[in-house]
């Protein structure tokens, strides 16, 4: 089993207030995407960063493509070798070595996919475009995803050979597996593996690494 790291880190920060793209801000005193990268060395054989322009040209780092997908698919391509592919945001800098080593462990026979979540706490309702409460969800069976996710790497590859709509369109990577008929089980993860979108996400992580 060779196991690859997959990180799009092609997020342009605009919504972080950032001067750079959001993997290479600072947080809490080093660029976003090195608290990832460390904690997937630790696990995976190699990693690979999806990256911006100018930010593509060291040692594994391929150029991000036009959406988060196609991102992933730009890595993959370059990591021929892979067997098993750990796709993780980079902005999610809280993630343990032990949550990507029990979503590894979850590739049972005959699971294409595993992947982080929560159970949700908050009620959830559906609603109109005009802003009418439709009908309220049972949370009981509802689950908030995050990263890692997990693949089987020919199944990914499979299913990442879509058109750049389709990509563009994916809300995550689990949902193109899920396309091409692949079993995605879902791994107990933690609330504060949280993704960075906004400068207080940011002011969050911060405190949660220094404690």
């Amino acid at each position: 089993m060779t196991v690859v790291g997959i990180v799009p880190a092609g997020g342009s920060g605009e919504r972080l207030g950032a001067d750079r793209p959001k993997a290479f801000v600072v947080c809490a005193g080093r660029p976003l995407i090195e608290w990832s990268l460390e904690v997937l060395g630790s696990v995976c054989d190699r990693v690979v960063v999806a990256a911006p322009e100018g930010y593509d040209d060291a040692p594994d780092r391929v150029l991000g493509g036009d959406s988060r997908s196609a991102s992933v698919r730009n890595a993959l391509a370059a990591a021929p070798e892979a067997t098993v592919a750990v796709v993780h945001d980079a902005a999610r800098p809280l993630v343990t070595r032990e949550l990507v080593e029990r979503c590894i462990a979850a590739l049972e026979p005959g699971v294409e996919g595993a992947i982080a979540a929560v159970p949700m706490t908050d009620t959830v309702k559906e609603v109109a475009l005009d802003g009418r409460v439709l009908r309220t969800l049972d949370r009981s069976s509802l689950w908030a995803i995050q990263t890692p996710q997990v693949f089987r790497a020919d199944v990914l590859r499979r299913a990442l050979e879509r058109d750049a709509a389709a990509l563009a369109a994916a809300t995550d990577d689990a949902w193109l597996v899920d396309e091409v008929g692949g079993v995605i089980t879902v791994v107990e993860s933690f609330p504060e593996n949280i993704k960075v979108t906004r400068e207080a996400d940011l002011r969050i992580v911060e405190a949660l690494l220094a404690d």
